[in-house]
């Protein structure tokens, strides 16, 4: 280690840097034509159809949808298990949207997703638009 990189100061009154033209250093913008802000986007024929609206994106696995009450004091709880290949976050997001639709509590535990209720198909409609093959297993 020499001294001189012990005693070297960085300036911090600001300098000439903060007062040039960062954009002085670009070339060709003058043959740039500005666009009207309220351009209206280019429309699709009414003949295309998005791909992505008519089906899910891709099918991420079957997931079992199951009402249980055993072990609950008597209420009814809608269970979604059998997850593959997503995180805990994602699942947080679905029960999210769950709790939402259903109008009830849900929490995740143990990497299951429960809703409060019997609200099974509420959960596999959603479980569908994300892309999952619910299953409705047990009674």
């Amino acid at each position: 280690m020499s001294a001189d990189k012990h005693t070297r100061k960085i300036p911090t009154d600001g300098g000439r840097d903060l007062t040039q033209n960062v954009f002085a250093s670009l070339s060709g913008l003058e043959n740039l034509k500005p666009t009207p802000a309220s351009t209206p986007a280019p429309q699709a024929s009414p003949s295309a159809t998005p791909a992505k609206a008519t089906a899910p994106a891709k099918n991420r696995g079957r997931v079992d949808v199951i009402r249980e009450k055993a072990g609950r004091g008597g209420k009814t709880v809608t269970v979604a298990r059998g997850f593959t290949g997503i995180g805990l976050p994602e699942k947080e997001a679905l029960a999210k949207k769950m709790r939402a639709a259903c109008g009830t509590g849900g929490t995740v535990k143990d990497g299951c997703i429960e809703i409060q209720g019997d609200k099974r198909d509420e959960v596999a409609r959603i479980l569908a638009k994300a892309g999952f093959r619910p299953v409705f297993a047990g009674g």
